[in-house]
């Protein structure tokens, strides 16, 4: 498998697991009260990065993304010692896009044009919703004011490639709130964004008030119609959904994404980063002070010695033909207009999309679920909302 991807260029995810509040919904690998340990984190990544850069195939970086947690929470001179080390093991394409999430109220014009210099081109602030009372469901640290700041300074300190992130169909919300962040999205009139149903994960502390009757379940007929309304609102202010959640002005789709959907490689580093490259998928040790033990241990050399394995990696696995037939399916079919590439699957799998699946690929034709084209297969308007029970029938 990655004698194909020799030439494909490699997309970076870095994961900055702190926060200084966690939020209701969240589920991801994130530890509040810790930030004492970001200047060893900080040390312990650039570790990382030399040890996977060891054994690098691939020639060329094309995109690098910074998730979190809230990587807002880094300082400029911190960034500015992870990049050095990134460009000193990896060479990056002439239009690398680097894309940092962050929190509305840890952005000053200061700090953004900081980032600005160390090397940002793109910026995604978490908004989640227009609306007070969805914030404070959420738990989140900013206001509906905070995000329209947040905007403005990102504006001045130069940045022209903005992604909004928002939640809708969380409990208690109505379709006029939801309304208000559409409307307040279209007035901020951002490159990106990405619009998420809410998904009541595990753990989370808005699943536990669902599971105990403090909050009502989500309505599914609502957040269907919060999806449409969202989508024919978004189109007719200038924006293409690429994506199943997420739409984007021209030329402005997020490219790491892509690389995600389009199944192709990318490396990932930090406490609880998965990646998919050198035929591996593989996930790091979660506990960052765990994480930061193993890298600054200097009698614990990289033994793996296998591009993209590191010394961090606790769980890894060869991908295997029917988990990559499958992984390319569940994602591509996200791409709403791209969708899957019949050439490029028949180049991977040795044989078409198409007739590889006929009998299901004809009756969700039937049913208006599904587009064939001699190039192309791809959802329709409706399959999008039944996106789930399609891709369930490939995966």
């Amino acid at each position: 498998m990655e004698a194909m991807f020799k030439h494909t260029p490699l997309s970076i995810y870095l994961h900055i697991p702190f926060c200084s509040k966690l939020c209701s919904y969240c589920a991801f690998n994130t530890y509040v009260d810790l930030e004492s340990l970001i200047p060893a984190y900080v040390d312990a990544l650039c570790q990382e990065i030399r040890f996977m850069s060891e054994h690098n195939p691939h020639t060329h970086v094309h995109t690098i993304f910074f998730g979190g947690g809230t990587p807002s929470l880094i300082s400029t001179q911190q960034y500015r010692l992870i990049f050095q080390t990134l460009r000193d093991c990896f060479d990056f394409v002439d239009d690398v896009e680097i894309s940092l999430e962050s929190n509305p109220n840890d952005l000053s014009v200061d700090y953004l044009q900081g980032l600005r210099q160390v090397g940002f081109n793109r910026i995604s602030i978490g908004m989640q919703s227009a609306t007070e009372k969805i914030l404070k469901l959420f738990e989140r640290e900013h206001d509906a004011k905070m995000v329209d700041k947040a905007m403005q300074y990102a504006r001045k300190a130069g940045f022209d490639n903005i992604n909004l992130d928002v939640i809708f169909a969380s409990p208690h919300e109505t379709m006029d709130d939801w309304k208000q962040t559409v409307d307040r999205l279209r007035q901020l009139d951002p490159e990106h964004i990405s619009m998420y149903g809410l998904e009541l994960k595990g753990g989370t502390d808005l699943r536990l008030k669902v599971d105990a009757g403090e909050l009502p379940e989500p309505d599914e007929d609502l957040f269907a119609d919060m999806y449409e309304y969202a989508s024919e609102e978004f189109s007719h202010s200038g924006f293409e959904q690429y994506e199943i959640s997420n739409w984007s002005k021209s030329e402005r789709q997020c490219q790491h994404n892509l690389q995600y959907w389009r199944n192709l490689p990318y490396a990932g580093l930090g406490a609880g980063a998965h990646g998919f490259a050198g035929g591996y998928r593989y996930s790091t040790i979660t506990a960052p002070q765990r994480y930061v033990n193993t890298l600054l241990d200097e009698s614990a050399p990289n033994s793996n010695q296998i591009f993209p394995l590191t010394p961090a990696v606790a769980k890894f696995t060869k991908v295997e033909r029917e988990d990559d037939l499958y992984e390319t399916i569940m994602m591509g079919l996200r791409l709403t207009t791209e969708g899957l590439h019949r050439k490029t699957f028949e180049a991977r799998f040795g044989e078409d999309f198409v007739e590889m699946f006929r009998d299901s690929v004809t009756r969700f034709e039937k049913m208006g679920l599904l587009e064939i084209q001699s190039d192309r297969v791809h959802l329709t308007d409706a399959g999008r909302l039944l996106s789930n029970s399609v891709i369930r029938e490939f995966v």
